[in-house]
């Protein structure tokens, strides 16, 4: 094709993609790391952003950062994994603004281990914040957006919803759930104008690995170990995840994969499962070897 038809058709493919501005968005987790920033980015895109976080001085800190620089948001405390918290920040939205156009269903908390050391309040723990989390917001966001005719719902998993991870079995069934979620609301959606998305980032620098709770394994080392068996899948910024976020979300794709790394250790597994399973119990070795009670 000449350069005329090249730019005829960028042109059509950029008018397609959704525009930030004007809208109304709720980020949970908006407090801190990845959320915070796609607070900010949805901010210098011109939405209005609520910030939604169970700590709410770190909710009101970035609200107010955001509203200095002449964006609109608001701080709103709530516990994701309570259904009545997560209904009343949507209806709250709603009656505030007029609507909700999208919902970035971001909450998550980590206790990672050998599964044998958790306890099934540590496992109802992570199910309840990072899994029944996104399902309420996902389904209460979901009535109110094919209602109105229009609505995005974002829902943050992992490569770990993609990929087994060892050593944190609990966060990792959260995110698969998250994908089967996504992927099954959006056919859903698709014929009510409501559109779905997963997100599978890879390793990011955030206080991830400072909030990390560890069973019966010494912190310091399993983050040298976890930073040890991802080298090949680089660190990125929040600033530049929460960009390829809104780069995804904006195109409408049903699974936001990056970096290329991830995308490709993902067809690697699809394509030779054994070569992931040999690399996986490795991995999981080398975790249980820091084991402090064998």
């Amino acid at each position: 094709p000449n350069r005329w038809t090249i730019s005829i058709h960028m042109c059509i493919v950029y008018c397609r993609m959704e525009k930030f501005e004007n809208k109304v968005a709720i980020v949970t987790g908006g407090g801190m790391g990845l959320g915070q920033a796609l607070c900010e980015e949805l901010a210098r895109r011109g939405s209005i952003v609520v910030v939604a976080d169970i700590d709410d001085n770190a909710a009101g800190q970035a609200a107010s950062r955001i509203a200095q620089g002449g964006a609109q948001a608001r701080a709103v405390w709530v516990d994701v994994s309570k259904q009545e918290d997560v209904a009343r920040l949507i209806e709250t939205t709603v009656s505030e603004f007029g609507r909700l156009d999208y919902i970035f269903n971001n909450a998550a908390v980590f206790i990672g281990g050998d599964a044998r050391d958790l306890s099934v309040e540590q496992w109802d723990r992570v199910l309840n914040v990072n899994l029944r989390g996104v399902v309420y917001g996902t389904i209460d966001a979901y009535q109110v957006m094919v209602k109105q005719g229009h609505g995005h719902i974002v829902n943050i998993s992992s490569a770990s919803g993609l990929i087994p991870q060892p050593g944190n079995s609990s966060y990792c069934t959260c995110k698969h759930g998250i994908v089967g979620l996504s992927l099954s609301m959006r056919f859903e959606g698709a014929d009510l104008g409501v559109k779905v998305s997963a997100v599978c980032p890879g390793d990011m620098k955030t206080s991830v690995y400072e909030n990390l709770v560890v069973m019966n394994m010494p912190h310091d080392e399993v983050v040298r170990v976890s930073r040890r068996s991802h080298f090949p899948v680089r660190q990125m910024s929040a600033e530049d995840a929460a960009r390829a976020i809104l780069r995804g979300v904006s195109r409408n794709q049903a699974l936001i994969v990056f970096p290329a790394a991830v995308r490709w250790i993902w067809r690697v597994y699809r394509a030779f499962p054994r070569l992931i399973y040999w690399i996986s119990i490795r991995r999981m070795r080398m975790f249980r070897k820091l084991r402090i009670n064998p």
